[in-house]
């Protein structure tokens, strides 16, 4: 992991002004390095990443222009600043074309030294911060509270309660649209690392050469086409979260290479030579078999066990019924107010379809048809009419139906006979052609008393 305080590399032939400069900025609080040299300064900065190099103009062998030119193709992201003598500010003017951030005129005043630098070190500050909150911004749904209420849910937030705080490794696994993705940001949110990135990664909708750039980034010139170096989401993902989506369907190349992430905390970019350090926590999420994955050979056994440290199933939707009412509730609410559309609820028809319908699709299927019914609704209220057919005409919805209708008809029948005979179960029952045990069974399963 980086260390707070920025790091400086002075260069310039002259020991004293390096001496001179090495005092004035640790005195500061930053790490400074110095080189006598443009060679020994560029050796030294494609061993390591340096905030930002202080260099003078003139110097036998490579002069600064050229120690600038070098330093943006091994590390784009050091800010560069020029020391020359008054007589060759036309030249520092031609480096700042080049891409040094500003110019200091020998001989040098301390205080503008300083401030100079506190400055473009402030601006870089910022610029990382904006890059990643950015990237947060784009990834992120919000901190929401998961909806939930089920006994199998339930034992999940016990679970949760127990690992959130540890920086232990989590395997999600269960069916596509359960919400796997919005319990690992849960789980992110509320542990001590919610402060940093939250990155986001589905292995199964990138290619596989473009997911190893995706997550371990890339050097300039690495491949044809790597025109700037792009930093991988393990890296941006330091101190915080990374979260990977299907994890079975990553690459058995790019397996190894997770693992001894996992393993060392190094990440070696595509086209590197220095490995970068980072503490990342990974939540990983799958509806893939990943011990058959094993037994087949396309997935990792090592890495599977580095993965799973611990493991949370979220059951499908058909199996935790309880939770469709809030869920139905919480969707109303979210998208009457994206579509600026005032709906109230769900007639109990409609909420009846919902009810036995089997969402194969999850929660994520549950979402589109609420979404659908907000928007086609006319009134206050969602009706059958706003539901898609393929949920009205499911078989087990179907089924489920016409039991219903068969038995408020039988209920019908069974109550005008009861009038008719003054509630008298042996004229009714013979009315009806059925013995009287029959009917008291029919009357207690139909729910009707007397």
């Amino acid at each position: 992991m980086k260390e707070n305080k920025p790091s400086i590399l002075v260069v310039d032939d002259e020991r004293d002004i390096c001496r001179a400069l090495e005092f004035l900025l640790s005195r500061e609080g930053y790490i400074v390095d110095t080189a006598l040299s443009g060679e020994d300064a560029l050796t030294k900065i494609k061993k390591k990443d340096f905030d930002l190099l202080l260099t003078d103009l003139k110097m036998e062998g490579m002069d600064g222009i050229q120690l600038l030119e070098k330093t943006k193709e091994v590390s784009p992201s050091t800010v560069v600043v020029i020391m020359t003598a008054y007589a060759s500010v036309e030249n520092a003017v031609e480096a700042m074309k080049k891409g040094a951030a500003d110019y200091i005129v020998k001989p040098f005043v301390n205080e503008d030294v300083k401030l100079r630098i506190k400055r473009l070190l402030e601006h870089k500050r910022l610029q990382i911060e904006n890059q990643t909150l950015r990237r947060q911004l784009s990834q992120q749904m919000g901190c929401k509270e998961i909806i939930a209420k089920s006994p199998q849910m339930q034992r999940i937030f016990e679970t949760l309660e127990k690992v959130i705080p540890t920086r232990s490794n989590i395997l999600l696994r269960g069916e596509s649209g359960t919400g796997k993705g919005l319990i690992a940001e849960f789980i992110h949110c509320r542990s001590p690392r919610r402060d940093n990135p939250f990155m986001t990664i589905n292995c199964s909708a990138i290619p596989e050469q473009l997911l190893e750039s995706e997550l371990f980034g890339y050097r300039k010139g690495a491949f044809t086409g790597a025109t700037t170096d792009k930093a991988g989401l393990i890296v941006m993902a330091d101190g915080g979260t990374l979260f990977l989506d299907e994890i079975g369907d990553m690459p058995l190349s790019l397996q190894a290479k997770l693992l001894k992430v996992i393993e060392t905390g190094e990440v070696m970019p595509l086209g590197d030579t220095k490995p970068k350090y980072v503490d990342v926590r990974i939540i990983a999420a799958t509806n893939k078999n990943l011990e058959e994955m094993i037994h087949e050979g396309t997935f990792r056994e090592d890495l599977y066990y580095r993965l799973n440290v611990i493991e949370i199933f979220i059951p499908p939707l058909r199996e935790r019924k309880e939770d469709i009412p809030l869920l139905v509730q919480y969707f109303i609410r979210k998208f009457g107010q994206e579509n600026n559309k005032v709906v109230k609820g769900i007639d109990e028809e409609a909420m009846k379809v919902i009810m036995d319908y089997p969402w194969y699709g999850n929660v994520r299927e549950l979402s589109n048809v609420i979404e659908r019914a907000v928007v086609l609704c006319n009134s206050d209220t969602i009706t059958l009419r706003d539901l898609p057919d393929r949920i009205k005409t499911h078989p087990e919805t179907f089924s489920n139906n016409l039991k219903d209708t068969l038995s408020q008809y039988e209920k019908k029948i069974i109550i005008e006979r009861l009038t008719q005979y003054n509630w008298n179960k042996e004229e009714t029952a013979r009315s009806l052609g059925i013995d009287i045990a029959t009917l008291y069974r029919k009357m207690k399963r139909l729910g009707i008393e007397g």
